[in-house]
């Protein structure tokens, strides 16, 4: 008879360690206010010392697209053949910077919170999540801009636009389960947080945000292929066609279903991939 057989005829169990995986999830959703306050006081806290507070969640997003727009599409003239540039290019950056916030800043959500993992006793899930919440709730005003934009180039409400309810989910579901990967690598690699920026820039430069990857390469080409298939450009497609009018922004019914998959598989992956290190978290051996 051993120590931990003795322990467990007693019912106690050891401190820190990692529960069954439903058991964790139901700790995770019991500490949903606790997420949830987390996420609003994070996002305060980052904005609070400026003197324009949370104007900076809708400004930062408008200078980008202005920046952008100046840069590729007046001096690169990355705009020739696209209609309505503009509307095209605020809503891949608007969603790219969902995105990309999640993909970068997500890594350090368990490394930049070690005192906090260190002193107290919950599920670390907790973090990740809360830090997808801010962006979220960032991602809303975002969003308001996009639609404003939209109609102030003609096109106006319809019933296809409530579509940006459930694209909207999909991309919170497949940025929530990136997070927790890249919140656990961080933990092991360290130097990775360098190396993301770098990642999210690729993908900035390669998923159509100021250039049509449909009208740039044929269906036939490698490029197109590898595009159609890539989850950014499928989400910042969606996005488009949902809220653009036109031949060119017709909703391509195969990326609904690239889209949920890629989600869904990302978000299965990084809860159990998180989940599996449960006990490595605030360690510093």
């Amino acid at each position: 008879m051993t120590i931990a057989d003795d322990a467990a005829r007693a019912g106690l169990h050891r401190v820190g360690g990692r529960p069954p995986l439903m058991a964790y999830l139901a700790q995770v959703w019991q500490r949903r206010e606790f997420i949830v306050a987390l996420a609003k006081f994070r996002l305060e806290a980052e904005n609070g010392r400026n003197r324009l507070g949370m104007g900076w969640v809708v400004l930062k997003p408008l200078m980008n697209a202005g920046v952008y727009g100046l840069v590729f599409g007046f001096l690169l003239q990355t705009r020739r053949g696209i209609d309505d540039f503009i509307p095209f290019l605020v809503i891949g950056v608007m969603m790219f910077e969902y995105f990309s916030s999640c993909f970068t800043t997500g890594a350090k959500s368990i490394t930049s919170n070690a005192a906090l993992v260190q002193s107290l006793s919950f599920p670390r899930m907790s973090l990740p999540l809360a830090l997808v919440g801010q962006r979220l709730i960032q991602f809303i005003p975002m969003l308001l801009i996009m639609l404003i934009t939209v109609m102030a180039y003609g096109h106006y409400p319809s019933v296809q636009w409530l579509l940006l309810i459930p694209l909207t989910l999909l991309f919170t579901v497949f940025n929530t389960g990136l997070t927790m990967i890249t919140a656990r690598l961080t933990v092991h690699f360290r130097d990775l947080t360098q190396l993301l920026p770098f990642v999210a820039r690729f993908f900035f430069y390669t998923s159509g945000i100021f250039f049509s990857v449909q009208q740039r390469f044929g269906a036939d080409s490698i490029v197109r292929k590898i595009a159609d298939v890539q989850p950014i450009h499928e989400f910042l497609t969606l996005g488009r066609a949902i809220l653009l009018d036109g031949p060119d922004y017709t909703i391509p019914g195969e990326y609904w279903v690239y889209a949920t998959i890629w989600s869904f598989a990302m978000l299965i992956v990084g809860v159990l991939y998180f989940w599996a290190a449960e006990e490595r978290y605030g360690r510093t051996d």
